[in-house]
Parts: structure tokens; C-alpha cells; sequence
């Protein structure tokens, strides 16, 4: 098998690369001109005028609405992520947790909003809690309802006033994204520990470590690096999920772009062309950070392989000793000196 062949096919032939070659052509050859077509059609419509896309051309249309829905997206991407990362580390480890009564009521939480559309959980999130509060606040939890918005809700403009929640569309958005992608990084997480040689653990075990150091000092720092990519392609997901807000009037960069922006300058195919361009280049600047930060954990884990730390065991989990040393890799078997 030559270097080109991979486990689900084999490396081409000559007759294969030459149709590969024409087929890619004559692709090409179809999408140009779907393109052209495309383009001619919408310069006929006169979607190419200058007028519409003059607009982009004065900074107040960009410190006005573009610039201000770009802040609004990053707040709720960044706090989404945030506490998305903070809900799927606890639940995560829940689910690995050996206390079945840990473990079990975790993984159904993570289970049923992993099962739940983000869409639903927003409206959920936007519509519920001012029609039920009344109710509640009318009952003996009402007290505690009250308490429980004022210092939990409040930092995210939820309020209360006279019984009645009110929650902005900010919250809702936050509240469906933390949910919903925090179960995926929950499971994520768990797969991502699950993935490290069973040795790691045994070898570790074996010199009396506890099973809070067993994973805080041997297992999560691996499991970070095999954990990178899927955790960046959740937060990309995260990042575009905020558009979703643009259904409950939240003021990002969609609702600027798709709403706003051509009600004043009747433009919305220039507007969401360049509104879309914004979103390739934030999800492409993310994942290039993610690949600069990946390819820098696993060199400093490298570097760590080799030197050996004070309580005799280096970052690959093998276990060092005055005389002899614990294998770690595979069986966990022991070599006295």
C-alpha cells in the first residue's frame, strides 16, 4: 500500500487520477458557470448598483449597526463558551464519576439537552419563565424565585417585578447555548478521558495516588490534547448557533445584517454578503488560534515526556523510581532494579 492509500480506500491508479482529473475539470467547468449565470442574473435584477453598496462605505454604517451586532455576537459567543466549557467539565467528569448516584441523574441531564433542539430550548428560555413566575411567585417558592433572580439572573438582565419575569433576549440566547452545546462537550469530554490507556491510571494508582490526583495530574492534561480539535469545531458550532438569536429580536450581527441594515438601505443581498464574509473570517480566525494552541500542547507535552517531575512520574504517565521504573503505556507491568 503506498503512502496515498488510507484505511478506507486504496491510492489511485493511473486510469483513476486521469478521470479523478477530468471529472474535477469539467466541475469546475459547471460550477463557473452556474456562477456566471448567477452573477448575470442579479446584475439584471440590479443587484450589483453602486447605491447598494455605498452604505458599507460610510463608518457610521459600521460603528452604527455592523460593528455594534459584531459585539453583540462576540458577548454572547464568548459568555456562551464560557459557561458551556464550566457545564460540560462538571457534568462530564460527572458521568465518570464511580458514585452511581453522580453519575446517573448527570448523564440524564446530559442526555435530554443534547436531545433538545437549540431553537427550543431559546423559546423555552425567552417565553416560559414570564408566564409561570406569577404562578409561582403566588405559591410558597416565591420567595425563593425572587432571590434566586436577583442574584443568579441578574448579571444577565434577567428581572423581576411584581411577581413577573422578565428575561431578555441576551439570557434566553446564552441559556439555550450553554445547555445544548455544554451536553456535547460533556460527552466530549468524558470520551475524551475515557480515550487515555487504562496503564495511565494503573500506573499512577500503583504508587498510592488518589483518584481526584489520577485525574487532575495525569489524566486531564493528556485528554486536553486529544480533546482540542472537538472542543474548537463545538465552539465554532457555538459562534454560528448565536444566530439563532436573530428569531427572538436579539441585536447581533445577523439581525444587523438581514433586518436592519436593508430596512434603511434596501439592500439585503449586498448586506448579507458582507455580513456572511465576517462569520468565515471569525470562524476561520478561531480555528486557526485552536490549531496554533493544539500545536503548542502537544510540544510542551513532548518536551514534559522527557523530564521526569519531582514525584517521579513524567507527563506520558510512566513512573520513575530510585531503581526501577512502572510501565504505563499498555500492560502497567512493573521492573524492580
Amino acid at each position: 500500500m503506498s503512502a496515498e492509500a488510507s484505511v478506507l480506500f486504496d491510492a489511485p491508479g493511473p486510469r483513476a487520477q486521469r478521470r479523478n482529473l477530468i471529472l474535477t475539470v469539467i466541475s469546475a467547468v459547471v460550477l463557473v458557470a452556474v456562477l456566471a449565470v448567477m452573477g448575470w442574473q442579479l446584475k439584471s435584477k440590479g443587484q450589483f448598483a453602486a447605491n447598494l453598496w455605498e452604505p458599507f462605505l460610510k463608518p457610521e454604517v459600521w460603528t452604527g449597526y455592523i460593528l455594534k451586532g459584531l459585539a453583540n455576537t462576540l458577548k454572547a459567543a464568548l459568555v456562551g463558551s464560557v459557561l458551556a466549557l464550566a457545564f460540560g467539565a462538571v457534568f462530564g467528569l460527572a458521568r465518570l464519576s464511580d458514585h452511581a448516584w453522580l453519575r446517573v441523574p448527570a448523564g440524564a441531564v446530559v442526555e435530554f439537552f443534547r436531545a433538545m433542539p437549540l431553537l427550543i430550548l431559546i423559546f423555552l428560555a425567552f417565553f416560559v419563565p414570564p408566564s409561570i413566575s406569577p404562578i409561582i411567585a403566588d405559591g410558597p417558592l416565591g420567595n425563593f424565585q425572587r432571590v434566586m433572580v436577583e442574584t443568579l439572573g441578574a448579571p444577565f438582565g434577567v428581572e423581576i417585578s411584581r411577581g413577573v419575569v422578565t428575561v431578555p433576549a441576551f439570557a434566553a440566547l446564552v441559556f439555550g447555548l450553554v445547555l445544548y452545546n455544554g451536553s456535547v462537550l460533556a460527552e466530549v469530554i468524558r470520551a475524551g478521558v475515557q480515550s487515555i490507556p487504562r496503564g495511565q491510571s494503573e500506573a499512577a494508582y500503583s504508587i498510592g495516588m488518589r483518584k481526584n490526583q489520577v485525574m487532575r495530574m495525569i489524566l486531564l492534561p493528556q485528554a486536553v490534547t486529544v480533546m482540542m480539535p472537538a472542543i474548537v469545531s463545538q465552539m465554532v458550532v457555538l459562534l454560528k448557533d448565536t444566530a439563532l438569536g436573530f428569531i427572538i429580536a436579539f441585536e447581533d450581527l445577523t439581525s444587523y445584517g438581514f433586518k436592519i441594515l436593508p430596512a434603511n438601505y434596501f439592500n439585503l443581498l449586498p448586506a448579507a454578503f458582507v455580513i456572511s464574509i465576517i462569520y468565515i473570517g471569525l470562524n476561520m480566525a478561531l480555528s486557526g488560534l485552536a490549531n496554533k494552541l493544539e500545536s503548542r500542547t502537544r510540544r510542551s507535552a513532548k518536551v514534559a515526556a522527557g523530564t521526569p517531575s519531582a514525584a517521579g512520574m513524567t507527563a506520558t504517565g510512566r513512573i520513575t523510581g530510585d531503581g526501577g521504573a512502572v510501565g504505563a503505556g499498555g500492560d502497567g507491568g512493573a521492573a524492580g532494579g
